[in-house]
C-alpha cells in the first residue's frame, strides 16, 4: 500500500518516551535535557514579553529556572472575566458532523475551518464538530480550546479523562496493537499507566549513555547520502533520508541492534508508516479525490488484517532486540507480550513518528531564516564543542543558547503534535482571555496546538519565526506557554499525568540535529514544497 509522504501531519504523539524515573525528581536547570533527572518547574511572572529577532545582538545567557515562585509583578489586579455561555453548536446529527468534516478537511482546510468560527462566535472556546464523525466515531462533539490561556485545561488529570483519547474522538482497533490497549490509550488512574510509563523510564535511563554517540553515527550517514544525491541530482530530499536515520537511531540506541544486521533489514520505516496510516487514516487526506476518501478514509476504516504480516514483522523485530527490557518488564508484574507491544508503539508511532515529523520542521525554519543566524549558530556551536574537549557532551550543549532558543521556537511555531483531547470529569470552569466558560461533566474538550501557541495575547509577532524568542530572562518567562509535551515546557513529565514521558529526550535529540549540523556545514538552503529538500550545503571552513 503507497502512502502520502506528509502522512505523519496530524500525528497526535507525544514523539518520543521517557529518559529516567520521574520518581527521583530533583532539581536541575530546566533548559538542560538531563538523562538522568526530569526537569523542574519554573514558575513565571508573566505571560508576554517582548520577541528577540536574529537580527538582534544575542544575550548569550544560558537558558534557567529558578526553583523557587519570584515575588509577584507590580502589574494590576486582574480584571474579573464574564462568565459566557460557550457558543456554537453540532448542527443535526449526522448531517452537522460530516458538514463540519467536509469544511475541515476539503472546503476550508483545518486552519480556515477554526479561524472562520472563531471570527462568526468571537470566542476561542467554542462548540463544534471533530473528523472523522459518522460511522467511526460515535460522538464527534468537542468543545474547541484555541488560545494559550484556555488549553491547558486538557493538562489538568484531575478535571479530565485521557482514557482511549489518544487519537481523538475515536480509536483505532486494538487488532493494530496486538490486542492490547497501548500506554497512550490509558488514563492515569488505570493501574498499567504507572506500570507501563515506569517500563519506558527504565529502557532510556538504561541507555542514556548510547544516545549521542549513537545519533552522531547515524546522521553522519545520513548527510553523506544527502551530499551525494546533491551532487548527483542538485537536490537531496530529507525526509527519505531522515526516515532511514531515525529507525536506525532509535533501534541502536535503545536496543543495541542495527537492523540492517536482522531480517527487518532496511524495511522498517516503510512498514511503520503504512501501520501508523491504518491508526491514523480517519484524521488525514492524502490527496486521492474526496469522494474516494471520504468512503474508504473517513466513514470506514481500513480492515486492520491488511497490515497483519507488516505488524508480525515488526514485532518480532522488537521481541528479539528487547530481551533484558522485557525481563525488567516481567518482574514489573507486565507481560512480556503486553510489554513488546507497548515498546514497539513507543518506539515506532511515538518516537519515529516525532523525527518524522519534527526533524523537517526544524531544517525547514533554519534553512529559511538566513545566512546570519547559520553563522551565529555555527560559531556558538562549535565554540562550546571545543572548549569541552571536542566532543559533544551535555556540558557543551548547554553553552548553546542560541541553538537552544531555536529549537524551543521550532516547538512553538510547528508544534509536532497538534491536537489533545481530554473528557470533563467534573463540571469546571475555563477561561480564555476575554471570558469563564462552564464545562459539563462529560464534556469533549479539544485544542489546536498551533492556535495556543501562536496565541497574539502572549507572543509578539507570533507567525514569525524568531531565533532568539526564548533568549534571556523575558525569553524565558517564555517557555511555560511551550505546550508540545502535553504539558508545559517548565513541568515535568510524572507516573500520574499524561505529560510525554521523553520530553526532555526529545529536545535533546531536537538539538543535537541542530548541533550535527553545524558542526558539518557554514549554511544551507532549503527548498519547501510537499517535502523538505536542500538544494545546496556549504562545508564549514573554521
Amino acid at each position: 500500500m503507497k502512502t502520502n509522504q506528509n502522512v505523519y501531519i496530524y500525528t497526535p504523539t507525544c514523539m518520543m518516551h521517557p529518559i529516567h524515573s520521574s520518581l527521583t525528581i530533583q532539581q536541575t536547570k530546566m533548559a538542560s535535557t538531563s538523562l538522568n533527572f526530569p526537569s523542574p518547574q519554573l514558575h513565571v511572572p508573566s505571560p508576554r514579553s517582548p520577541p528577540m529577532t536574529s537580527t538582534r545582538r544575542h544575550i548569550v545567557r544560558p537558558i534557567s529556572a529558578t526553583t523557587t515562585q519570584p515575588p509577584p509583578s507590580p502589574t494590576k489586579p486582574p480584571t474579573k472575566l464574564p462568565v459566557r455561555k460557550i457558543p456554537g453548536d453540532y448542527g443535526l446529527p449526522i448531517i452537522g458532523p460530516i458538514k463540519d468534516r467536509l469544511d475541515y478537511f476539503y472546503n476550508q482546510g483545518k486552519d480556515e475551518f477554526f479561524k472562520s468560527r472563531i471570527q462568526k462566535y468571537q470566542s476561542t472556546v467554542f462548540k463544534t464538530n471533530m473528523p472523522p464523525g459518522p460511522l467511526i466515531s460515535s460522538d464527534p462533539n468537542v468543545v474547541a480550546l484555541l488560545d494559550g490561556k484556555s488549553f491547558p485545561a486538557l493538562f489538568d488529570v484531575s478535571k479530565v479523562e485521557k482514557r482511549d483519547l489518544f487519537t481523538g474522538t475515536y480509536m483505532p482497533s486494538t487488532k493494530l496493537t496486538g490486542g492490547y490497549r497501548i500506554l497512550s490509550y490509558l488514563d492515569p488512574s488505570e493501574p498499567m499507566h504507572a506500570k507501563l510509563k515506569q517500563l519506558l523510564f527504565s529502557l532510556l535511563k538504561s541507555r542514556r549513555e548510547n544516545i549521542i554517540p549513537e545519533f552522531h553515527t547515524s546522521y553522519t550517514k545520513l548527510f553523506d547520502t544527502v551530499e551525494s544525491e546533491l551532487a548527483s541530482k542538485g537536490k537531496a530530499s530529507f525526509g527519505d533520508a531522515n526516515d532511514q536515520a531515525a529507525f536506525n537511531f532509535l533501534a541502536k540506541a535503545l536496543y543495541g541492534v542495527n537492523p540492517a544486521e536482522t531480517k527487518l533489514g532496511s524495511d522498517g520505516p516503510n512498514l511503520i508508516t503504512i501501520w501508523v496510516f491504518f491508526q491514523l487514516g480517519p484524521i488525514l487526506t492524502v490527496g486521492l479525490p474526496k469522494f474516494i476518501e471520504e468512503i474508504f478514509l473517513h466513514t470506514f476504516s481500513i480492515p486492520p488484517f491488511l497490515i497483519k504480516s507488516g505488524y508480525k514483522r515488526l514485532y518480532e523485530f522488537f521481541h528479539e532486540s528487547s530481551g533484558s527490557i522485557l525481563d525488567e518488564a516481567e518482574k514489573m508484574g507486565i507481560s512480556r507480550e503486553e510489554a513488546c507491544h507497548n515498546l514497539l508503539f513507543a518506539t515506532c508511532f511515538n518516537s519515529f513518528g516525532g523525527m518524522k515529523i519534527f526533524f523537517p520542521s526544524v531544517l525547514k525554519w533554519v534553512g529559511q531564516s538566513g545566512v546570519q543566524l547559520h553563522e551565529k549558530l555555527a560559531t556558538e556551536i562549535r565554540s562550546a564543542i571545543r572548549s569541552n574537549g571536542g566532543e559533544v557532551t551535555m556540558a557543551a550543549m548547554e553553552q548553546m543558547p542560541l541553538m537552544k532558543s531555536v529549537v524551543y521556537e521550532s516547538l512553538r511555531i510547528d508544534p509536532p503534535v497538534p491536537f489533545q483531547y481530554g473528557k470533563a470529569k467534573r463540571d469546571f470552569t475555563v477561561e480564555s482571555h476575554d471570558a469563564v466558560f462552564e464545562v459539563k461533566q462529560g464534556d469533549m474538550l479539544f485544542g489546536y496546538q498551533p492556535f495556543a501557541t501562536k496565541d497574539p495575547v502572549i507572543f509578539e509577532r507570533p507567525e514569525e519565526f524568531l531565533p532568539g524568542r526564548f533568549l534571556g530572562e523575558e525569553g524565558e518567562r517564555l517557555l511555560r506557554h511551550v505546550l508540545w509535551s502535553n504539558g508545559p515546557e517548565t513541568e515535568s513529565p510524572t507516573l500520574g499525568n499524561k505529560q510525554c514521558a521523553g520530553k526532555d529526550f526529545v529536545v535533546m535529540v531536537s538539538r543535537l540535529l541542530v548541533v550535527e549540523i553545524f558542526r558539518r556545514y557554514d549554511s544551507f538552503e532549503v527548498e519547501v514544497g510537499s517535502s523538505v529538500n536542500l538544494t545546496a550545503l556549504k562545508k564549514a571552513t573554521f
